[in-house]
């Protein structure tokens, strides 16, 4: 019966995948440009739902391929999904939001974020998805997610503060490399974030100074 309740099936008997059943990106609905922080985004484990004040992504299209229908095509890999909800938490991509959202963040304004289109054959996507697994595979619900990317379980998760500031500030840094943008730049966009602590923007701007020579030469965003 739970069956005939939960899983549709189609004529030749092949199920289809429910968008519940596995991990999702999801987003904070409700939020303004005067927040402290605006984008505030997440994958939630499998068999999560929430309010409608909570914006979460269609995991699976129907597609078809040879000829036949593929009801349980998964648009983006959970890898990416982890290298996704990177940039948009980043400094960066808040900023940019910012600029157009009052009070509520809608997918009309998501779809029109630009993002650098990195894959598992780009230099520096593991060390992204690697960092942003340690940061939300911190519970057990999550061990099936940090086997796909190769960190084990969640018990190599980081729940240490202080490391986990670490791992957030890298990872703001990286992405600011990853658009482009000159110490300047990016030292001028944390300025336009006025409540959050300082010591936080300045391990932000130090991280990014630390990957200079790692993302020199990087054309990303041009592709």
């Amino acid at each position: 019966m739970a069956d005939l309740i939960f899983i549709a099936k189609l004529s030749d008997g092949v199920q289809i995948s429910l968008d519940y059943k596995s991990y999702r990106l999801a987003f904070r609905d409700v939020t303004a440009s005067t927040n402290e922080r605006s984008m505030i985004m997440t994958i939630l484990p499998k068999n999560v739902f929430c309010p409608h004040t909570v914006s979460l992504e269609q995991v699976y299209d129907v597609r078809v391929e040879d000829g036949k229908l593929n009801p349980n095509y998964q648009l983006i890999s959970n890898a990416e999904k982890l290298y996704i909800c990177t940039v948009m938490n980043s400094f960066i991509i808040d900023a940019y939001l910012r600029r157009s959202i009052t009070n509520h963040l809608l997918f009309f304004f998501i779809y029109a974020t630009p993002v650098p289109r990195l894959t598992k054959n780009d230099r520096n996507f593991n060390d992204i998805v690697q960092r942003a697994a340690k940061l939300i595979c911190t519970t057990p619900e999550f061990d099936k997610l940090a086997q796909e990317v190769s960190l084990g379980s969640h018990q190599q998760g980081v729940t240490d503060e202080t490391e986990r500031a670490k791992l957030r500030a890298e990872l703001d840094g990286m992405v600011a490399h990853l658009y482009g943008l000159t110490e300047d730049e990016f030292s001028y966009i944390l300025t336009t974030f006025p409540i959050v602590n300082a010591i936080v923007k300045e391990a932000a701007l130090e991280a990014y100074r630390n990957f200079v020579p790692v993302f020199k030469n990087l054309e990303i965003l041009s592709r």
